[in-house]
């Protein structure tokens, strides 16, 4: 005898068992369902550092793929011009999905605490989460790196992730409905830049990826799901400030990729709505 499944999809009957159904029941209907998988229709969730870059553009994708609203967390007391123009074109896209701006500093515990309960309040739900905000501080030198300029950079790499990440954990156990938390760390977490001395941006982005996984294995059994998600080079606005004004580093960091380019910001939207949706309901404590 199999043993009983110990979960089932809200989809379901679904896939190989769907076709099963289907054999025996000449009035069962055939559905595609695997962009139902995908579909975040009536989620709620926070992306932090989502008033530009990386952020911004993996929210945009989360409303594109249904979500009810997308918080985007940063820390500019208003949205930037290309928040602004995001948002209303998720107005336009004719799906009911809002787009949202919060300021808040990430680094302020308490405060990222307190928007996501007043998130919380008010949608009565929370689903997923993104905490993508980060700083990068120009080539310091390892053996005399300033210790305010490293916990600068932990403030916000390290600390404001965990904050984010509890911020949005804290409404999901309230509800009771699990969830998806997305942590972003960076190739830099797992590998060294050759030639880059960012030693405080390297380390912050390791602990990120030992964050995921330790509270991957707490929260596993309230359904809450925690993953990391590390972009190699990606020509956002941080990168910029390196690439605008030193080119070659485009031909290096091409070089270094065996597509022989750098990715464009796009190129985060499919990975981050599959590990925000149901589609990746059995991935926790990945990278």
């Amino acid at each position: 005898m199999p043993s009983p499944a110990q979960s089932l999809s809200p989809l379901a009957p679904i896939g190989v068992t769907a076709a099963l159904e289907a054999a025996k029941d000449p009035n069962f209907k055939p559905k595609p369902k695997i962009f139902d998988e995908f579909a975040l229709r009536d989620r709620v969730g926070i992306v932090s550092g989502g008033n530009r870059g990386l952020g911004l553009e993996m929210a945009l994708a989360l409303c594109e793929a249904g979500a009810r609203v997308v918080y985007c967390l940063d820390l500019p007391v208003s949205p930037s011009d290309e928040w602004t123009k995001t948002r209303d074109y998720v107005q336009n896209l004719g799906n009911g999905s809002r787009l949202e701006y919060v300021s808040v500093d990430v680094r302020d515990q308490k405060a990222v605490w307190d928007k996501g309960n007043e998130i919380g309040d008010k949608e009565q739900r929370m689903d997923f989460c993104i905490a993508a905000a980060g700083i990068l501080k120009s080539h310091t030198d390892c053996l005399t790196y300033p210790a305010k300029q490293f916990k600068e950079v932990l403030d916000v790499n390290t600390n404001g992730v965990l904050y984010t990440a509890q911020a949005a954990g804290q409404q999901m156990r309230r509800f009771g409905n699990g969830g998806s938390i997305i942590l972003i760390a960076s190739m830099s977490g797992s590998i060294t830049n050759k030639d880059h001395a960012w030693v405080s941006y390297n380390t912050s982005k390791s602990a990120v990826l030992q964050m995921a996984r330790s509270m991957a294995c707490e929260l596993g059994k309230e359904n809450i799901r925690v993953n990391s998600l590390s972009p190699g080079h990606i020509y956002t606005s941080m990168t910029a400030a390196y690439l605008d004004t030193q080119p070659h580093l485009l031909e290096k960091w091409s070089s270094l990729n065996p597509m022989g380019r750098i990715g464009r910001p796009d190129e985060m939207r499919g990975v981050v709505v599959w590990l925000a949706s149901d589609a990746s309901s059995f991935c926790t404590g990945s990278e």
